[in-house]
């Protein structure tokens, strides 16, 4: 982003106590946590709270992902709008840019898990998030 001098971009100012922060819009932190599931409590407390998220702009979604240029993520954003296709209004037009950056090889949505591979994205989804298993121990 700095290269491109677009480090801002998907960013907002808000006021607190008084003074104005700049944090990440929701769709910039659907990115960033898809790409860095660690940074969002794990892949179970990541997927459960983009679950609670009732709209996201997903042409700025997409946007942002082709500025960062990164084929996994594209591949894992992709796979996680797929999913949530029906609840976040997910058209063709959304999918098919991501699809064009997914990765020409398989690469694993989270290193050195096994898992299944999901051919649209050429991601290797480990099963407890492919069937998000930890539903089943709740």
């Amino acid at each position: 982003l700095r290269e491109k001098g677009q480090q801002q971009f998907a960013t907002k100012i808000v006021e607190r106590a008084g003074l104005d922060i700049r944090v990440a819009t929701l769709e910039r932190t659907l990115v960033d946590v898809l790409d860095r599931p660690e940074l969002g409590g794990g892949w179970e407390e990541t997927w459960r709270s983009l679950e609670s998220v009732e709209y996201f702009d997903l042409d700025l979604v997409v946007e942002y992902v082709k500025l960062l240029g990164n084929r996994t993520t594209a591949a894992k954003v992709g796979y996680y709008l797929q999913r949530h296709a029906e609840a976040l209004m997910v058209e063709d037009r959304h999918l098919n840019p991501l699809r064009h950056l997914r990765p020409a090889q398989p690469h694993y949505l989270e290193r050195g898990k096994r898992g299944k591979l999901v051919g649209d994205w050429n991601l290797v989804v480990p099963p407890s998030v492919d069937g998000k298993t930890w539903e089943e121990t709740r």
